[in-house]
């Protein structure tokens, strides 16, 4: 009786092993699923939330002057919490991006990217710095508002696209070559 349980529970871990692995093998390291997600990611970054012009705007004092001379305090106690509300969704998606380039490098980019040693040291002191600071900016935005860390706000979007600039290097194998031939032949005039 005792060699029966045994085997049974032998049995069951086997099969226990086999459906991890089953469904640990469906997410493979440089899985076409990590790859589209960091050129997402880092299309997020690039086009979305690390322009130079929308960075200055979120956190722009000439807005806070022009409401500081203009209005009432209600409504620059409101401007502020919407500022801040708006200055602190940027950094949640910054920060989220970067998770999401920094899971694809950790897992995928190896596969494809010719990555020198340095580059590699240099990309994962950049991510380390950039999440401390997201997280730092959070909690200086949360407590003193969009204006409290300007310095902060300028060093995470410069560290971000340094990060971005080594990241579309490793994802430019996702970038068709032929892209922008197409295009081209569209606009010249055939040959008779």
């Amino acid at each position: 009786m005792i060699q029966l349980i045994s085997f049974l529970v032998i049995g069951a871990l086997l099969l226990v092993s086999l459906y991890s692995f089953a469904r640990s093998s469906n997410r493979a390291e440089g899985g076409s699923g990590a790859m589209v997600q960091a050129k997402h990611a880092l299309n997020a970054l690039q086009a979305g939330l690390l322009p130079p012009e929308l960075v200055g705007r979120i956190f722009s004092r000439e807005d806070l002057e022009y409401v500081e001379s203009e209005t009432s305090e209600e409504i620059r106690e409101l401007f502020m919490e919407e500022r801040k509300k708006v200055a602190l969704f940027w950094v949640s998606r910054v920060r989220k991006q970067v998770l999401s380039l920094k899971r694809f490098h950790l897992g995928s980019a190896r596969f494809y990217a010719r990555l020198s040693l340095r580059t590699e040291l240099a990309l994962a002191v950049d991510f380390a710095t950039l999440l401390f600071a997201c997280r730092a900016l959070q909690v200086f935005l949360y407590l003193r508002g969009p204006y409290a860390a300007p310095g902060i706000v300028g060093s995470t979007a410069a560290t971000a696209a340094r990060v971005c600039k080594i990241s579309e290097k490793s994802l430019s194998f996702l970038t068709p070559a032929y892209a922008g031939t197409v295009g081209d032949r569209a606009t010249r005039p055939a040959r008779p």
